[in-house]
């Protein structure tokens, strides 16, 4: 695998922004790992972020390059700061910027990453977890596949807290949280609204059974189920922590790519 340390300029943001990318490669001779070349149009994971982390945590935390390079996928790893992959209320769009925006410079930097939507997937953690599925459910023309980690998955319950040192955060992000419920943030709605498309994307959902976040993805598992949407969801013990995610974003790959792709 190839590793990019990449600083560009967003137009949609208005400055400059990074990501780290990871990039196939046929290897041989490399202690403990093949590389592999991905064929002639690359499949690409956006991965995301959570709250509290920027585009180096997925590298610091887990060994995303040597899971990647089983698969022969590239991975994007862009910082979206504290957006909740959101245009926000007040302030920036982050979500033009992720879902759209994005994937065009990569695309343009990068051209043997695939530009066709079955090819492209986004996955995240936490508020990241929140921000692939919002990826897939309200771009699917672009992104055809979704992996949450203990997401933060129900914007208008994330916000409730008022009484949260982020509440002021959440109104910035949001707008006022009575407005949540189905508006364009809302994945609830969102899922709702996609139920009947021939965009209808698929979705793996992972959380543990003492996260904090654990009632808002049952949740979403149920709604989700009920609409019909093909979805693979797993639960087993654990909080929100990166040993769990380290594990489960392997089965979160396994599930996008399954097997191994070209050498």
């Amino acid at each position: 695998m190839a590793l990019l340390h990449v600083d560009f300029f967003s137009h949609v943001l208005g400055m400059e922004m990074q990501m780290d990318v990871v990039l196939p490669e046929a290897t041989r001779g490399q202690i403990g790992m093949e590389g592999r070349d991905g064929g002639a149009a690359w499949k690409t994971l956006y991965l995301l972020h959570g709250m509290s982390d920027d585009h180096t945590i997925w590298q610091r935390r887990t060994s995303i390059e040597r899971y990647a390079a089983d698969k022969g996928i590239a991975v994007v790893m862009p910082t979206t700061h504290l957006g909740w992959y959101t245009d926000m209320y007040r302030g920036l769009k982050y979500f033009s910027f992720i879902a759209g925006e994005l994937p065009k410079i990569c695309r343009q930097m990068f051209p043997r990453m695939s530009h066709r939507r079955e090819d492209t997937f986004a996955a995240g953690l936490s508020m990241g977890g929140y921000g692939a599925l919002k990826c897939a459910l309200r771009a699917p023309e672009v992104f055809s596949r979704a992996a949450s980690l203990s997401g933060g998955v129900d914007a208008a319950a994330v916000a409730a807290d008022v009484a949260s040192p982020n509440a002021r955060l959440w109104y910035d992000i949001f707008g006022p949280v009575d407005r949540i419920r189905g508006s364009f943030n809302d994945l609830f709605a969102a899922a709702e609204e996609m139920k009947d498309s021939p965009l209808r994307p698929d979705v793996y959902m992972w959380c543990g059974t003492e996260d904090f976040l654990y009632d808002q993805n049952v949740r979403m598992r149920d709604h989700l189920r009920a609409l019909g949407y093909n979805l693979f969801y797993e639960e087993s013990p654990g909080d929100h922590q990166w040993k769990y995610w380290d594990a489960k974003i392997q089965t979160a790959l396994d599930w996008l790519v399954p097997g191994k792709e070209a050498k």
